[in-house]
């Protein structure tokens, strides 16, 4: 029956309501024990007196500990995270009200406080994680507490915790993360190598925090990988190197050819139509190395913006034909043209795609043996063949393959052709004139268009060069 009181009164159990009221009433219950003890007053009146007292304080006690009973619970909800609407309970005392509002205004504070937390750190996660560079930051032991995105993708993405030592094992970048983490150097810059995940020429740059700075990192460490960087600055200056040494063979042969003219060779009239002759191709070889220098150098400059036009490919295949027709033919060659049905168009940029198979077309016309056809097939592919220098485009393709006739290439010689003026020694030994850049320009193109150029030399079908350019089938179906 008391069970049922208490829980319909809303008392808790262990709430000691009863002891409190016990301990008020205890100094009144001593007085009418002693004033009944001596006769003083009647024993029955100073119980109906106590019993008067007793229920008084029942009646003050109740609903102060009911609402601090309804208070405490709704705070211990409020810390656990769940929702409680103070709007449910029942109080009459305004100073409970008051502390109901006090606790709900620093509820309100500090969960705008931790909104704010959480945005500020999901934006500097984001901020982190979208530079390029590894950024890592470390414990006084060492230990990495944080890392952005780059660092986990080099490193591994089980990075946090693992002791930087362990994963850079550089003995000069070990040393100088421990002078930072020991306080006798604010900041310390080195180059150095690591061969995980791969061998790779690093700059990194260690900092001490302000002492102000969150959690528990002491210090931060931004690396740069400098093996790209230095693979370009190779490739500029062997660029820089091979166009001048091309350029200074046929300077060497024209001055040396006006110089004979002037001098030894100077009333010589069948030495003057021979040199003007050699002269005269010497400065068409230059006229088109430098054409190809500065086509492949407008190419890079727009390498990163990719191509939007709508071009239809075997209208231009036609057009190469019909152009390298008579060229064709001084060699007693004929080109050919197969096309698939219904070809789509393609997204490239028709003045780059026509100098990509007209390029493949000459060097067929220029390579291949006297006499055989130059067949240019252009037909529907359902993708495109994967690169592992680079990344190729999604979906599917149109295919144009240019066949010659001549000899095996080598397989050596078939890594090496797209080099910048690499050219094969039996081409060299035969007097073929080349600049050494026409398929490293038609790489540089198909690679902005997001393509591929593959390549297939054999004894009994000659060589075969295809490109693979994204078609405008899947984009228009979108539109």
């Amino acid at each position: 029956m008391f069970e049922k009181t208490r829980k319909s009164l809303g008392i808790e159990k262990n709430s000691n309501f009863a002891a409190k009221v016990l301990i008020l009433c205890f100094p009144t219950a001593l007085v009418f024990l002693i004033l009944a003890a001596y006769r003083l007053i009647d024993p029955t009146l100073a119980v109906i007196s106590l019993a008067s007292i007793v229920g008084f304080n029942i009646m003050l006690l109740f609903p102060l500990t009911f609402e601090l009973q309804q208070i405490k619970r709704y705070i211990s909800l409020m810390a656990k995270g769940e929702n409680i609407e103070h709007t449910e309970m029942v109080l009459s005392e305004q100073e409970a009200k008051d502390i109901v509002d006090a606790v709900n205004a620093m509820h309100r504070f500090w969960a705008e406080k931790t909104d704010i937390l959480e945005a500020q750190t999901i934006s500097d996660t984001a901020v982190l994680d979208s530079l390029p560079d590894p950024i890592m930051m470390i414990d006084r032991q060492g230990n990495i507490s944080g890392a952005n995105l780059s660092a986990r993708t080099m490193f591994g993405k089980d990075i946090t915790n693992s002791n930087i030592d362990r994963l850079i094992p550089s003995n000069n970048f070990i040393n100088a993360v421990s002078r930072v983490l020991n306080k006798e150097s604010a900041s310390e810059n080195l180059v150095f190598y690591i061969e995980k995940p791969e061998n790779q020429k690093m700059y990194a740059h260690i900092k001490q925090l302000p002492w102000l700075s969150k959690g528990r990192a002491v210090a931060v460490i931004s690396l740069y990988d400098m093996t790209k960087s230095l693979k370009i600055e190779k490739m500029q200056s062997d660029f820089v190197a091979n166009a001048s040494h091309e350029l200074r063979t046929p300077l060497s042969i024209i001055s040396g050819f006006i110089e004979t003219l002037q001098t030894t060779a100077k009333d010589d009239k069948e030495a003057h139509e021979k040199f003007l002759k050699i002269m005269a191709e010497q400065a068409e070889y230059m006229a088109s190395l430098i054409e190809n220098l500065l086509s492949l150098s407008k190419i890079e400059l727009n390498q990163n913006q990719p191509p939007e036009e709508i071009t239809e490919v075997l209208d231009i295949a036609e057009e190469v034909a019909e152009a390298l027709s008579i060229k064709a033919s001084e060699r007693k060659m004929k080109i050919k043209i197969r096309s698939d049905d219904n070809l789509p168009d393609v997204i490239g940029e028709r003045a780059q795609i026509k100098q990509v198979i007209q390029n493949l077309t000459d060097n067929a016309i220029k390579y291949g043996a006297a006499g055989t056809d130059i067949t240019i097939s252009v037909r529907n592919a359902e993708s495109i063949p994967p690169s592992r220098n680079y990344e190729t485009a999604d979906g599917s393709a149109v295919a144009v393959s240019v066949n010659n006739k001549g000899p095996k290439i080598e397989s050596e010689d078939l890594a090496r052709l797209t080099e910048r003026f690499y050219r094969m020694q039996e081409h060299k030994n035969l007097n073929i004139k080349g600049t050494g850049l026409g398929l490293a320009i038609a790489k540089h193109i198909i690679l902005r268009h997001r393509g591929n150029i593959t390549v297939n030399s054999n004894g009994y079908n000659g060589t075969t060069f295809t490109i693979y350019i994204p078609s405008a089938q899947d984009k228009q179906e979108k539109e």
